[in-house]
């Protein structure tokens, strides 16, 4: 706990068996109150592990529902904890959980509602070993973001984010995809509700266990993401409303 807030730190988890142990491991547990893994129909020993580890609040999905589906049963059983602040973190060690700190105190400061984890400040990306063609698109697509939804935000695909409970209440996020586009989604509905984001430079590690979507899922992102930011625009200036934004 900082000051008087309840963090709580959930993990997105889907095969996740070979990294889980040390990301759990460099979690700083005296400040964070609960830690909470949803599983996503893994096949591998992703829930073993997590028993191993004793991490208290273990949820299964039989079936994958994907990315943005594990997220909506990570966000709602961190509220239902009664979390001030909800931190997610991939299990996948990609994202240093060291800084989970750090962003909670940029939280608890009241300056900002919701931090992202930045692999694009300070350059971590590049020297964490992200493939350059993934570099591009990820500077491509933030570009385009930023330009349409006037916004100066460093980038808008990392997994490594903290919300204030306040924030995820107020916005429809269940209305939102089940795929990679969510976290995209969330963040479209909280800059049109005005929640102030804040970023803290973070490094990244790529290595063959570290998730990554292929080459024909990320050019689906891409589209996506064009989706995203056409409805915000329409709804912005009311020519079609939607209902995620209400």
């Amino acid at each position: 706990m900082i000051g008087n807030l309840k963090i709580v730190v959930v993990l997105p988890s889907f095969n996740a068996a070979r990294t889980l142990e040390a990301t759990y491991r460099e979690i700083p547990l005296d400040m964070v109150d609960e830690v909470v893994l949803v599983d996503d129909g893994s096949n591998d020993e992703t829930i073993a592990v997590a028993r191993k580890l004793n991490i208290r609040h273990i949820l299964v999905h039989p079936e994958n529902r994907g990315y943005g589906g594990n997220q909506k049963t990570c966000f709602d059983t961190a509220l239902a904890l009664g979390a001030d602040v909800v931190v997610l973190l991939h299990p996948d060690y990609q994202y240093s959980p060291k800084l989970i700190g750090a962003m909670c105190y940029m939280l608890h400061s009241g300056i900002y509602d919701v931090v992202l984890a930045s692999r694009i400040l300070g350059g971590g990306a590049l020297k964490g070993g992200m493939p350059l063609y993934k570099y591009f698109f990820n500077r491509v697509l933030t570009l385009f973001e930023n330009v349409f939804l006037n916004q100066k935000i460093s980038e808008y695909h990392t997994g490594y984010r903290a919300y204030k409970a306040e924030a995820l209440h107020k916005v429809l996020y269940h209305l939102n995809s089940d795929g990679f586009i969510f976290d995209n989604q969330i963040l479209s509905q909280l800059i049109m509700k005005r929640f102030a984001i804040g970023e803290i430079s973070c490094p990244a590690k790529y290595f063959p266990e570290a998730s990554s979507i292929k080459m024909k899922a990320a050019i689906v992102y891409g589209f996506g993401i064009i989706g995203v930011v056409c409805a915000h625009l329409l709804h912005r200036v009311g020519l079609k409303r939607h209902q995620r934004y209400n």
